[in-house]
């Protein structure tokens, strides 16, 4: 049985190796972004992956399958839910960089 560093490991492999196949797929990937349903961060749309309607960035998606293969979830919806937080972190910076912006 692997123990979850070897997991940890092979997942990130296999994560690194979709967000490069992707980009050999189409090189102009690199300059498309769009905003993670996870993370809430505007992220490269290299290597990420559509779970239940929802978008993933390929950081996300990394902790996704680490999830699934380490059984800590079996939905995406619990990934979700899990993040609400950092997204909301995310966006508070978003609108305190906004104010700064329009201040100066």
């Amino acid at each position: 049985m692997k123990s979850q560093k070897e997991i940890v490991e092979e997942m990130q492999a296999v994560v690194e190796q979709m967000r490069l196949d992707d980009i050999e797929d189409n090189p102009d990937i690199v300059d498309e972004y769009f905003e993670c349903d996870c993370c809430g961060q505007n992220k490269c749309l290299a290597g990420s992956i559509e779970y239940d309607g929802y978008r993933l960035c390929n950081d996300c998606v990394l902790l996704a399958e680490t999830g699934f293969a380490l059984n800590k979830f079996d939905n995406i919806q619990n990934l979700i839910d899990a993040m609400e937080d950092k997204r909301l972190e995310g966006l508070c910076d978003f609108i305190k960089e906004e104010e700064k912006r329009k201040n100066n």
